[in-house]
């Protein structure tokens, strides 16, 4: 004879099936929470899916950034090397600025709202706009400095200030340039996502979940960076990691404090 076995689900114990059913309900609105943060992780900084942080915006693909904050501080440049004291700049003393401008046109024609084209031709007119501002601007500093030595320069203590405030003011945009130009390499290339390892580490590389999370650096950044460096002598809370970054920050350190300590030490002489 067969035997039917009867398998009827069997009503569950009084009040158990209500603690199952919360539990169920309340297992399947946390699990629908987890999805709905894992979605908006990303957006956030957050964790993303699968566990893991996402990439910064400066190790990744990002829009090139906007072109007017370098062009301004090229434009200051020019403007300054223009008011500066015919006995320190090169003659014909249009020849720089006006090289200096046909240079910074051409960078705005390759990349007039966003640096974000890149090629060997562009790189190399952005450093060269860099170097002639720098030897510019060495010519003064040497000029300056040899008349403080000799005794010739600087009779009043107003125009003295103000013309070592200028050169050593033009000394931290050419910098800043040169930091900018070469960090990872160049606006464009970081914009590309193409090196990882950066040249200058800022805080919000070290400590990513403190940055928003479309953070990376722009021209800003590296014209503090050289402010700083150029008042403090030294790194502040941004540190070079390779040698060519703390080669320059040393040089960028030794002409501030040579210009500031004769420039201050021939004004403070004159009113004494």
């Amino acid at each position: 004879m067969s035997r039917v076995t009867d398998t009827a689900p069997q009503s569950p114990p009084p009040g158990e099936g209500g603690r199952n059913g919360s539990h169920l309900h309340a297992d399947a609105l946390a699990e629908r929470l987890s999805r709905i943060e894992a979605l908006l992780a990303p957006a956030r900084g957050g964790l993303a899916e699968d566990g893991h942080r996402p990439v910064p915006a400066w190790r990744r693909v990002t829009r090139g950034e906007p072109r007017w904050a370098s062009t301004a501080a090229v434009v200051a440049v020019v403007v300054i090397q223009l008011l500066l004291p015919a006995r320190l700049a090169v003659h014909p003393r249009w020849l720089l600025p006006a090289v200096e401008t046909v240079l910074l046109l051409a960078l705005i024609a390759g990349n007039p709202h966003r640096i974000e084209r890149a090629s060997r031709g562009y790189r190399a007119l952005g450093l060269a706009l860099t170097l002639v501002i720098g030897g510019a601007n060495a010519y003064s500093a040497v000029r300056l400095v040899a008349g403080l030595v000799r005794g010739t320069e600087g009779s009043s203590a107003g125009p003295l200030l103000l013309t070592g405030g200028a050169i050593w003011l033009v000394n931290i945009v050419i910098f800043a340039l040169a930091y900018w130009e070469l960090d990872r390499g160049g606006p464009a290339a970081r914009a590309a996502g193409e090196r990882d390892v950066p040249d200058f580490l800022f805080v919000q590389m070290q400590s990513p979940e403190l940055a928003p999370p479309h953070w990376e650096p722009a021209f800003f950044d590296y014209f503090y960076l050289s402010f700083t460096n150029s008042t403090a002598f030294s790194p502040t809370d941004v540190m070079p990691s390779t040698r060519w970054a703390k080669a320059l920050m040393l040089a960028q350190s030794a002409v501030s404090l040579l210009t500031v300590v004769l420039v201050v030490a021939r004004a403070v002489n004159i009113l004494t």
